[in-house]
């Protein structure tokens, strides 16, 4: 019976290295992408129910609730994503309250492109004298 040699394994290492790659990277950016997107869809919120509150203290307007709501994105994150802020008066259970709203884009990590898009609600009832 003849022996076989057996070839050393040059080369493997980087071809198994090229293919755990294509499998790990991309998994990676997207866990960062879902929390980048969670990071600035939770300040956003924080933002948006601080301008309601602000705007329903007794002594405020809804224009000082979108200014409070822009000041904190503006502090927490980047302007840009204060740009669209609109803050109403609706009824909730009867009762007159302010409602702050938010709409902005998170590009794809952190950096331009196409980006996914939020709109987050915060709400407060109106102070009465």
């Amino acid at each position: 019976m003849a022996r076989r040699r057996c070839r050393p394994a040059r080369g493997a290492a980087v071809v198994d290295f090229v293919l755990v790659l294509t499998i790990l990277v991309p998994l990676f950016l997207g866990v960062l992408q879902v929390g980048l997107v969670l990071m600035v869809r939770n300040t956003l919120a924080s933002a948006a129910a601080e301008g309601a509150r602000h705007a329903a203290a007794l002594d405020r307007d809804l224009a000082d609730g979108e200014a409070r709501t822009r000041a904190q994105i503006d502090g927490a994150l980047s302007g840009r994503f204060a740009d669209d802020v609109d803050a109403t008066t609706v009824a909730i259970d009867g009762r007159p309250s302010v409602r702050v709203t938010v709409r902005a884009t998170v590009p794809a990590l952190g950096l331009a492109g196409p980006g996914v898009s939020i709109s987050v609600q915060g709400h407060a009832v109106e102070e009465t004298p």
